[in-house]
Order: C-alpha cells, then sequence, then structure tokens
C-alpha cells in the first residue's frame, strides 16, 4: 500500500498569494485538488495524509517533519502559480523537483507534468530545479505542481472552476498512477 503526503500550499491565511482581483486565494485552489486526489487514491487503498490544515497556517518545517516522521513514499505539493501581483500574460503547467532530487522524483515529476499538460491543454513549461523547503527537506521523493498562473485571467478563471480543479486532481493523480503502474 503506498502512503502519500499530499500538501495543499500555503495556508489559507498566508498573505498575498491571491488573484489580483482578490476573487481567489491560492490555499482554495490548492486544497480542492488534494481533497479530489485524496478521494481518488483512497479508493485504490492508498493512505493519504494532509500536510496541512484548513483552519490554521502549518509551517513548512511541520509539512515536512509529519511527511518524514510517516515515512510517506512519496510527497506531492500542490500549487497554483503567480507571475508579479497584477494581471500579465504568464501561463502555463510546471512542476519542480530539488536541485539534488532523486530518480524517482524527477520521474514521478515528468509524469505528472506529462499528464497534467496534456489533459488541461496549458502550456507544457517543464519540469525545473528549485531548492523549496518541502523538496529539499523531504526524505521521499517529492514534487511541487504549479496548474497555472493566478495572475493570468484565463488561467485566473480556470483555477475558479470545480471542473478544472477536479482535471487537475485527475491529472497528477494519472501520472502518479503511471508512475508506480496502478
Amino acid at each position: 500500500m503506498l502512503k502519500i503526503a499530499l500538501d495543499a500550499g500555503h495556508g489559507a491565511q498566508t498573505p498575498g498569494k491571491r488573484t489580483p482581483d482578490g476573487r481567489m486565494r491560492e490555499f482554495q485552489f490548492n486544497e480542492a485538488v488534494a481533497v479530489e486526489l485524496k478521494k481518488r487514491w483512497m479508493k485504490k487503498g492508498w493512505l493519504v495524509v494532509f500536510t496541512h490544515d484548513k483552519t490554521k497556517d502549518v509551517s513548512l518545517h511541520e509539512r515536512v517533519e509529519l511527511a518524514n516522521r510517516m515515512k510517506v513514499d512519496l510527497f506531492v505539493s500542490i500549487h497554483a502559480n503567480a507571475f508579479g501581483s497584477g494581471w500579465n500574460d504568464a501561463n502555463g503547467i510546471e512542476t519542480f523537483t530539488c536541485t539534488h532530487a532523486q530518480p524517482t522524483s524527477r520521474a514521478i515529476a515528468q509524469a505528472i507534468q506529462l499528464s497534467l499538460s496534456k489533459r488541461t491543454g496549458r502550456k507544457n513549461r517543464g519540469v525545473k530545479e528549485a531548492d523549496f523547503t518541502v523538496l529539499k527537506r523531504t526524505f521521499m521523493p517529492a514534487v511541487l505542481v504549479e496548474c497555472g498562473f493566478m495572475t493570468n485571467k484565463e488561467e485566473a478563471a480556470l483555477l475558479q472552476s470545480t471542473a478544472y480543479r477536479q482535471l487537475c486532481a485527475e491529472a497528477i493523480g494519472i501520472g502518479v498512477e503511471e508512475y508506480f503502474q496502478q
């Protein structure tokens, strides 16, 4: 049985982290996708734990510690991207691993990136590297997924729609399942 830590990036009260018009906080998107993914993977008999809490902000350190303590097989952090603080043309999907990622992390990131860009039809910005805390401090394979830009009007509308949230959850789910062949 696979054990997966799902992280709805940031927190409900994190300053900034919203569309330029203030209509959506990033956490609203992140958590909706995490909830859908958890339902999907629990149907497969996988153990899924949330590292976030919808009632309070959880520090990055606490998120990483929980995943490490539980010895999960995979850490997936869900996000919506932003470029600056106003509306602009930045768009697309990207998936991150840490700079010195395990080959497993890179392979899972590739599978998720391919599935997400294919199923959503959004621009494929590729798999990238960054030393985000949740990627470099976790002991297991870890990826961070950016599902579109909150600062792009077209993608902001998608990020606020239930259908797109479900589509992102499905696409991430398929990418991970294809990697683990389940």
